[in-house]
C-alpha cells in the first residue's frame, strides 16, 4: 500500500522507527476501509518523495495496531502526526490539500 519512499509501521516497530528518528518522521493512520485515507495516500506519498532526507514518512494500520493509535489520542482517520524529537510537533485529521501538508512540514522542519 506504501509507496516506496514510505516505511510501514506497527506498534512493535513504532518507537524504534519513529520516537528515535533523527529526522522528524510524519506518520499516516490510515484503514484499508477509508475512502478519505485512500484519497490522501498518493498525497502522503509525493510528500515522502518529494522531501526525502528531510523527513522520514510512515503509515500505520489502525485496525492492525491499536496500542499506538490509542497512546496518541487518534480517534478519526486519516490522521497525519508530526513527531520531532520523540514528540508531537503537529498534526493534522482528516483529507486535506498537498499544501497543508507542506505548510506543517515546514513548520516542523523548520
Amino acid at each position: 500500500m506504501a509507496g516506496q519512499a514510505v516505511i510501514e509501521v506497527s506498534d512493535a516497530t513504532f518507537d524504534q522507527e519513529v520516537l528515535q528518528s533523527e529526522q522528524p518522521v510524519l506518520v499516516d493512520f490510515w484503514a484499508s476501509w477509508c475512502g478519505p485515507c485512500k484519497a490522501l495516500g498518493p498525497i502522503v506519498d509525493e510528500v515522502a518523495t518529494q522531501y526525502s532526507g528531510k523527513i522520514k514518512v510512515a503509515k500505520m494500520d489502525v485496525d492492525r495496531n491499536q496500542a499506538t493509535p490509542g497512546r496518541y489520542g487518534i480517534r478519526g482517520i486519516p490522521a497525519l502526526l508530526f513527531f520531532k524529537g520523540g514528540k508531537v510537533a503537529d498534526q493534522i485529521v482528516g483529507y486535506v490539500p498537498k499544501d497543508t501538508i507542506e505548510q506543517s512540514i515546514t513548520k516542523v522542519v523548520g
